[in-house]
């Protein structure tokens, strides 16, 4: 590992310390082609961004992210930024040559997010959209089984995503709850990684139905200095409108002919990140929950019918993807890892001079569902894509 690539981190809070993390742990685990180094990482709030630096090795900071994106030392730009911030972002380093590493959603349209995956294309950078849970072992072991016909054809998708953190009606109106910064509520947040993850398994969707809820419309405004890990304080008794909806249903058709459904909801009481999915097809079946993310269920209707079942298989044996990397087998691994296989994989493509998936094609892809499927609810009709 003789080569290194300097990395600038803009954003420094959940997203940003998981990134961190990984950048840190990739190199302990994996034999990378060159050397990650933690050059300089960027925030607004100078005192607390120099405590993060600390913390996290990040050898200096900056507050001006655009000094970061035109500064020749990086080679790296890795974005961990609320999604209204990603398009700027992402043209200003695709134009300055850097590779981009950048957090879900990818951005506030598929009209940004096309011409964000044409400049880096044009530009020759490798980009990188982080819905890490393709990363999960027993998943990308799903992406195998699928991908060797072990289920057949597919007929049916079903996937809820499922979270509580805003039931109590005097939880504060976060930026996450605010349109103009959020776009939409959960059928951007969670169901992006839902629909990609449906790309990924199942194949791309054609057509798409939808309706959308919401259970509050008004909430405490919200002290912004304390939203960072999706626990809000308020910061007086003034109200705000809710301009995102609370929760989202979608029907679906692939290409492919099979038939699909999503949930996606913060409303969920008692599901604090609960994404699990179904997958039926002609010769068996697959089932998954993040709750159990080392687990994967497969029936076979190639067995025996006195021993048809489904099975738990533990995706922690070396054959399994990004495994061997880690403990022996029986050894759980956690979510914090999917992040490093990302890393890893990523650092990869820059030196081989490939690309890595899912890519700023993909969240384009991703970004017109979920549009379609806020058009479906406002209109109440089936949307083509």
């Amino acid at each position: 590992m003789d080569k290194a690539l300097c990395i600038g981190l803009i954003g420094y809070k959940f997203m940003g310390r998981a990134h961190s993390n990984a950048w840190k742990k990739a190199p302990l685990f994996f034999d990378l082609p060159c050397n990650p180094v933690l050059k300089t990482v960027c925030g607004r709030h100078a005192e607390a961004l120099g405590a993060f630096a600390k913390q996290w090795g990040w050898e200096q900071t900056e507050t001006d992210w655009r000094k970061l994106v035109n500064d020749p030392t990086i080679d790296v730009i890795d974005i961990a930024l609320p999604q209204h911030l990603h398009h700027e972002v992402v043209i200003a380093a695709a134009k300055e040559g850097k590779h981009i590493f950048c957090e879900k959603p990818l951005a506030m349209s598929s009209r940004q997010a096309e011409e964000m995956w044409q400049v880096c294309e044009n530009r020759g950078v490798v980009h990188y959209l982080n819905h890490n849970y393709r990363r999960v072992p027993a998943i990308a072991l799903a992406k195998r089984l699928i991908n060797d016909g072990k289920i057949g054809r597919i007929f049916h998708w079903r996937c809820a995503y499922q979270q509580d953190w805003i039931v109590d009606p005097m939880f504060p109106l976060t930026w996450q709850l605010d349109k103009n910064v959020a776009q939409a509520g959960p059928q951007w947040d969670l169901n992006s990684h839902a629909v990609d993850l449906a790309h990924y398994l199942v194949g791309e969707i054609k057509s798409v139905m939808a309706l959308t809820a919401n259970f509050v419309k008004e909430r405490p405004l919200a002290d912004e200095s304390s939203t960072g890990n999706l626990q809000g304080k308020a910061r007086g008794n003034q109200m705000g409108k809710v301009s995102v909806e609370d929760a989202a249903l979608m029907q679906v058709q692939f290409v492919n002919g099979a038939i699909g459904s999503f949930e996606a909801t913060r409303f969920a009481t008692g599901r604090k990140n609960s994404l699990t999915f179904e997958i039926y097809g002609s010769d068996g079946s697959l089932t998954f929950n993040l709750e159990r993310m080392n687990e994967l269920q497969f029936f076979s209707r190639q067995e025996e019918l006195v021993q048809q079942g489904f099975r738990r298989i533990l995706a922690t044996e070396p054959v399994h993807p990004y495994t061997d990397h880690w403990w022996p087998a029986g050894h759980i691994i956690g979510y914090e890892h999917t992040f490093v296989h990302a890393v890893a994989d990523f650092m990869e493509a820059i030196v081989s001079k490939g690309s890595i998936e899912p890519n700023f094609r993909d969240g384009w892809q991703t970004l017109r569902v979920l549009e379609a499927g806020l058009e479906s609810a406002k209109t109440k009709q089936q949307v083509l894509l």
